[in-house]
């Protein structure tokens, strides 16, 4: 195209400038197809990636393109020895800014809307800091990145500015290892789900609460008493954890009983059946069940066996299950027997005959 205007256009400033003339029309018709077309076909899919970035990009784009043009306008003008390939090497260093800028962007909206689906359980705060982490490491990737291209382009030998980087990068890693190590175990909470915020966990036998922040570095769990618990991602991702939220928020409610020998244990079963289907927050599936577990040294013991909607609600079933089956039992009749020892005490009667 250019050796073509050569033909027609003898004045190498009058090139330059008909070449720009050419740049913004190209930017006219550029904007125009993205305005009247590409970002009305974008509108039509079911992802929205393409829309958020078609937007974050037009203006870089735009940018990318005149310098372009300006990179070949200054091809057309004479300048003095030396002088044309200090500004086309700073043109052309601006251009691929500009390009990593552009391949920043794309990846950094694909990688927003990854995690956004991926971690839409966790709390705001949450989701903000793990996406401002990914948001500068890949920031400063892409400008390292660049920076090099843009070195080898001045002549600058890189392979041992490469090697001083690989050093720094190693000492810096180990003096952060913890950090690091709780940092990525954050993300593969996040991540892969196994907690949540508001679930409620069983870490050890003195670490259960529920969980009120999943952050970067570590965990906080509220126990049953309101007290905080802070606990290193590390020391969560490699612990053996019960969560009461998984696979689902209905949780099984167990209440211990015993009635006295001699007590018809089909009509118990039924009494306590009837009376823990009227309990509130009950639920019908899976069914409940009241068990004979055993002939105990005082009484006849039982267990039954329901479920709950939500486990937030457990304790309050429970408490009153307690109560119904306490009261159906007194009007029924059956007695509610204690631990009792019967002391039977032998009279001599050597004794006796003495007297």
């Amino acid at each position: 195209m250019i050796e073509i205007l050569n033909d027609y256009v003898a004045n190498p400033y009058l090139r330059a400038l008909v070449v720009l003339l050419g740049v913004f029309l190209i930017l006219k018709v550029t904007a125009f197809i993205i305005e009247k077309i590409v970002l009305r076909a974008t509108a039509k899919t079911k992802t929205n990636i393409d829309d958020v970035f078609i937007k974050k990009v037009s203006r870089p784009l735009t940018v990318l393109i005149l310098l372009i043009g300006l990179r070949v306008a200054l091809e057309e003008i004479p300048l003095a020895a030396g002088v044309d390939e200090i500004f086309a090497r700073i043109v052309t260093s601006v251009i691929i800014l500009m390009i990593a800028y552009i391949i920043y962007l794309f990846v950094d909206v694909v990688l927003f809307v990854v995690l956004m689906g991926k971690i839409k359980s966790s709390n705001s705060s949450t989701r903000e800091s793990l996406l401002s982490l990914v948001n500068s490491v890949l920031r400063v990737a892409w400008i390292l990145i660049a920076l090099l291209y843009i070195l080898d382009l001045w002549g600058v030998e890189i392979g041992p500015l490469l090697a001083g980087l690989g050093i720094a990068g190693l000492a810096i890693a180990l003096a952060l290892q913890p950090t690091l190590a709780n940092v990525f175990s954050g993300i593969s909470i996040l991540l892969d789900k196994s907690v949540k915020i508001g679930d409620l966990i069983y870490l050890d036998a003195e670490t259960k609460g529920k969980i009120s922040q999943v952050g970067l570095r570590s965990t906080r769990i509220i126990t049953f008493d309101n007290e905080l618990i802070i606990v290193p991602n590390t020391k969560l991702a490699d612990s053996k954890i019960q969560n009461v939220a998984l696979p689902e928020k209905k949780s099984r409610a167990v209440i211990p009983f015993g009635v006295a020998y001699g007590s018809d244990i089909d009509k118990v079963k039924k009494l306590i059946l009837d009376e823990i289907k009227k309990v509130e927050h009950f639920i019908s599936e899976p069914e409940p069940a009241v068990r004979f577990t055993e002939m105990g040294s005082s009484s006849l013991n039982f267990k039954a066996y329901f479920y709950v909607d939500d486990y937030d609600n457990r304790f309050t079933a429970i408490d009153e299950a307690n109560t119904r089956i306490y009261n159906a039992l007194n009007r029924a009749g059956i007695s509610i027997p204690f631990p009792q020892i019967d002391v039977h005490i032998k009279e001599d009667k050597k004794r006796k005959k003495s007297k």
